[in-house]
């Protein structure tokens, strides 16, 4: 079984993340089982989450990078219609009031996107793009 990282890991470039855009959606290893994450920008700051509603664990995209409400002003559930407030992911309406999606450290330089994995989230791929 391969061991933890923490290195920095490339999402994509800086461009690829208009403000209230479509997401970068990537694939990840949450307590070593496969799942979706998703990075977007919002007031200038990228934030990456996990793609799990906080009331029952589905992807909340409704199409392959389509988080926004209509207004462009939240994250929504398509499943459920929660709907999550983008710098800290806590649910402000809709079923799930009170808890908040998982959260993935970013870091923005050098006009590069980098996620940190944690002991929760690690990469699903290798550097080259080899599955772990």
């Amino acid at each position: 079984m391969p061991e933890l990282t923490t290195e920095a890991q490339l999402l994509c470039d800086s461009s690829a993340l208009e403000e209230c855009g479509d997401a970068v959606t990537f694939e990840v290893l949450e307590w070593r089982r496969p799942a979706s994450a998703f990075a977007l920008r919002f007031d200038g700051e990228v934030v990456a989450y996990l793609n799990l509603c906080a009331h029952v664990p589905s992807e909340m995209d409704w199409q392959p990078g389509k988080f926004w409400d209509q207004d462009r002003r939240f994250i929504i559930c398509s499943v459920h219609g929660a709907l999550y407030d983008p710098p800290n992911g806590h649910c402000v309406s809709g079923p799930c009031v009170g808890k908040h999606l998982i959260k993935l450290t970013v870091q923005e330089r050098d006009q590069q996107v980098y996620w940190y994995p944690s002991d929760r989230v690690q990469p699903a791929f290798l550097s080259g793009g080899q599955p772990l």
